[in-house]
């Protein structure tokens, strides 16, 4: 689903990716681990196209994203691409149903469809008395459950997160976690997850560890 090598970023003076190699199945959950400033949240820009490699090659699901130009790599994103980050980056103004709308409504989806695939979504999530709610109407675990809908609402071939439970109690870090291996396990989704829960990474198929600006596999099931 995932392989990426040789891959290589610095601001400036400093290296923080000296050449970086990742390959993820279908249907893996895999936690990239690492102390704070050591490149985790960087790979994991680069591996979802928010950023660019100075050097390197990504593919995803068979598609060597750099290789295509602006327009069809925001394509390939929205459409192929799923995000959860630790600020769940809802838009104030907009509801739950709404919030999770916005992807597909990027893609031109007809609205008649893409508020009955928001409502299937918030449903399996939970969610089905919170559709007119807005993010500040929500809990935090609520409003990250909202994000994770966002985030599928496209049938993403991959969801890229970064630090989803960082910003949770924890209950609600642990009702997340739990979504995710559901997620996997009923709809066989990808995730590769950033993060400091040693919770999360104990749970998962694999644990790579980020250091020196390489990423070594430090756990596999």
């Amino acid at each position: 689903m995932l392989e990426a090598k040789n891959i290589h970023k610095a601001y400036g003076e400093l290296q923080v990716l000296k050449g970086v190699d990742i390959e993820v199945g279908q249907g893996q959950i895999v936690t990239i681990v690492g102390k704070s400033g050591a490149g985790k949240s960087t790979l994991l820009h680069i591996l979802g196209t928010l950023d660019k490699p100075d050097v390197g090659q990504v593919c995803i699901d068979g598609t060597d994203v750099f290789a295509l130009d602006d327009d069809a790599l925001a394509r390939f994103r929205n459409g192929r691409i799923g995000f959860v980050f630790q600020f769940h980056h809802l838009l104030p103004e907009f509801t739950a149903l709404e919030n999770v709308c916005m992807p597909a409504f990027i893609a031109r989806m007809p609205e008649s469809k893409a508020v009955a695939r928001a409502k299937e979504l918030l449903d399996y999530l939970g969610l089905s008395a919170r559709l007119d709610h807005k993010p500040g109407q929500l809990s935090g675990g609520e409003q990250q459950r909202v994000a994770v809908a966002r985030a599928l609402m496209n049938r993403p071939a991959i969801v890229f997160a970064d630090e989803p439970s960082g910003n949770l109690d924890s209950v609600s870090s642990q009702e997340l976690h739990q979504l995710i291996f559901r997620l996997r396990l009923d709809f066989d989704q990808t995730f590769v997850i950033a993060t400091h829960n040693q919770e999360l990474a104990t749970m998962s198929d694999r644990v790579l560890r980020m250091k020196d600006g390489l990423l070594m596999e430090e756990r596999e099931e």
